[in-house]
């Protein structure tokens, strides 16, 4: 997936600001490139998981699809291990959202995030490119 620096910038900046909890978010993307990102809430509001907030998801996924775009990729942080999906991120993945691209803001040291990206499907998870121009 290609994504602007940009909008990189917005996504740590909103692991960031929601640490100590996880963040949570969808990206509008066209042709594989980000082109929008939509902050949701978490409803969770935990360090340790998330769970979308249904009313603000349900109105970025109608945004996203009244752009003309596509759910490209949902993102969250993980405040207090490393950005590589848990199994409880590769469970969701697997039953809800099979599809998009996965990244994940890694925000155990808030001086240096890390940001990864994944495609989870079947149970199992592969890293994917991230190309942020």
């Amino acid at each position: 997936m290609r994504i602007a620096r940009s909008l990189l910038d917005e996504i740590v900046a909103h692991a960031l600001e929601d640490a100590p909890d996880e963040c949570c978010g969808v990206i509008g993307t066209r042709d594989g490139e980000a082109v929008r990102v939509h902050r949701v809430r978490n409803a969770a509001a935990s360090p340790l998981r998330f769970e979308m907030d249904p009313m603000e998801q349900y109105r970025a996924t109608m945004a996203i699809e009244d752009e003309g775009l596509e759910l490209g990729a949902m993102y969250h942080s993980h405040t207090r291990s490393a950005p590589r999906p848990s199994q409880t991120d590769v469970n969701l993945a697997t039953r809800w959202w099979p599809d998009p691209v996965w990244v994940i803001v890694g925000v155990g040291d808030p001086q240096a995030p890390e940001v990864r990206a994944y495609a989870i499907r079947d149970g199992a998870f592969e890293e994917v490119p991230l190309e942020v121009v």
